[in-house]
């Protein structure tokens, strides 16, 4: 599976902590920067896989889940550390689940917004990864 948990640097200071996203830290040049907040309990995000694009997701508040799939396995990633994120390839599919109260999810990533690069239903995502194999 092409994703791994990412330290960032963390500057400790009485005054608060810090970290840095940086082009040393994640494999990829940032073109975009979103972020999800006041999820309802319950609700999940994500349902989609990239075909381009590669995503670096960090819970700077609070904890979620990303459940991730390469088309054989799913693997689950707890994310609750903001000096650390996900860093989730391309061919991925990924949901965001299990939010907690408050939880602020920053995805970070390598390109702007395009429709086509979006793989938005679990079959098709299969029936491409078929496909890409051949």
């Amino acid at each position: 599976m092409n994703s791994r948990i990412i330290n960032l640097p963390k500057i400790e200071d009485p005054r608060g902590n810090l970290s840095v996203i940086e082009k040393e830290n994640i494999p990829f040049a940032v073109k975009r920067v979103y972020y999800l907040y006041d999820v309802p309990s319950g609700a999940e995000r994500g349902g989609h896989a990239h075909i381009n694009q590669q995503e670096f997701i960090i819970a700077v508040s609070g904890s979620f889940d990303v459940v991730l799939n390469d088309g054989i396995s799913d693997k689950t990633f707890s994310l609750n550390n903001p000096s650390s994120g996900l860093y989730v390839g391309n061919d991925t599919w990924r949901e965001l689940k299990n939010f907690s109260s408050g939880a602020v999810c920053l995805v970070v990533s390598s390109g702007e917004f395009d429709e086509s690069d979006y793989i938005r239903e679990f079959d098709d995502f299969k029936i491409y990864l078929a496909n890409k194999t051949k």
